[in-house]
């Protein structure tokens, strides 16, 4: 098997292949390919996998489902091990484990997830142009990866573990995600693949409830910085606020917001448009909802969660005073997370509003109620436990 830019190419039955290699997660093509079917064992895969070779399916889809469900398995006992290792050596319990060292059990968590990552895409599916797969007991998936990759013309191959990704999304799409904060009989938005999904409603009502500013009595615009799937500007339209122009550079957050907004029937109310942070006039009311967590995303997907170096928070931050009007807001939403796991200060934090010549009006919490923060056997537990979710009312010095 060699890289051939986006093709893969293998060897079976004495004759060279080569198919179209799809990734949304930014992959390059595996690098060792071996062709496998229901007679491969959980064992001889896990160990194959962790030394880098992938396995083009040729048996029963669902047989290839059940083997990654014994890959995640045999891929966890590594990160227990590390972990029940660690607590033996400073002779302390996990909890105060992570407690004490927060930032090295993030990193070690990182690792891990990019190892079991590794390991879980090692089970490649093929498809035919027409998004069907031509395995025995396989879905009819075509739907599902029309909606992600558009009409194929030619065969292509990907991860299980993404393919199940582009299933789940589709479900996700089609049935909704609920948003007690919008009105009655417009509560459900319907995330695409890709796009941060508004699970954790504590941020939105935060925005729901929030004493809007009085410039938006004299000038009622508001931007949403980020619109991802246009929940917080479905919120400010309902809340009475004139125009809302919602800003986003991700090409899927701006077609799920459009379809959002629309399906509302908000459009006279919110514009949508692609831009890097700001439009270029000013607004009585400004929100942005960064991703949370200041490190490297690994693949584009997790860019709403991983905001390198703060990078997003930054530039909010630096370039809102200049787009307020007088009396104007910035309501920035963010949890403490990473105060939690040291990789933001609070210091740090205040120092960047008060350079950017900004003041905090007040600082509105809300603690999570997703269920990682109760979750115990989570290796990064005792921060989730901690975490807060603010909205910080922001305005000119």
């Amino acid at each position: 098997m060699i890289d051939s830019g986006n093709r893969m190419r293998w060897t079976e039955e004495d004759a060279v292949h080569e198919l179209r290699w799809q990734s949304e997660k930014g992959l390059s093509p595996p690098k060792k390919v071996l062709i496998a079917d229901d007679t491969l064992t959980a064992d001889t895969a896990y160990r194959l996998a962790s030394e880098g070779s992938a396995f083009l399916w040729r048996g029963d889809y669902q047989n290839a489902k059940q083997l990654l469900q014994a890959l995640a398995r045999r891929a966890e006992r590594p990160v227990k091990r590390n972990r029940k290792k660690m607590a033996s050596q400073t002779k302390l319990n996990l909890d105060a484990v992570n407690a004490i060292e927060p930032k090295a059990v993030f990193n070690q968590h990182r690792q891990s997830q990019a190892q079991r990552a590794r390991i879980l895409d090692a089970i490649l599916i093929p498809l035919l142009g027409n998004h069907t797969i031509p395995l025995r007991r396989a879905p009819d998936v075509s739907k599902a990866c029309l909606d992600v990759f558009g009409n194929g013309t030619d065969d292509y191959v990907l991860s299980l573990r993404e393919l199940l990704g582009v299933i789940s999304a589709h479900e996700w799409r089609k049935k909704g995600v609920v948003i007690p904060s919008l009105k009655e009989g417009a509560q459900r938005l319907f995330p695409h693949y890709g796009v941060f999904s508004p699970l954790r409603g504590e941020y939105v009502e935060l925005v729901a409830i929030a004493p809007l500013p009085p410039a938006l009595k004299v000038k009622s615009l508001a931007f949403d910085i980020g619109i991802g799937t246009g929940v917080l500007a479905a919120v400010l339209a309902q809340r009475g606020i004139q125009k809302i122009v919602g800003t986003d550079q991700d090409p899927r957050a701006l077609e799920c917001a459009k379809a959002n907004i629309h399906q509302l029937g908000l459009e006279q109310q919110v514009e949508i448009l692609n831009a890097d942070l700001f439009p270029p006039e000013k607004a009585a009311l400004i929100v942005c909802n960064p991703p949370w967590l200041p490190a490297r995303p690994s693949s584009p997907i997790e860019r709403a969660i991983y905001d390198p170096e703060s990078m997003m928070l930054k530039g909010f931050l630096s370039q809102l005073r200049e787009h307020l009007l007088p009396d104007g807001e910035g309501w920035l939403i963010l949890s403490d997370l990473a105060e939690h796991l040291q990789l933001r200060s609070r210091d740090e934090l205040l120092s960047w509003i008060a350079e950017a010549g900004l003041t905090v009006i007040e600082k509105r919490d809300a603690k999570p109620t997703h269920p990682k923060a109760s979750d115990a056997s989570d290796p990064l537990h005792q921060a989730r436990k901690a975490e807060v979710t603010s909205l910080w009312r922001l305005a000119a010095v």
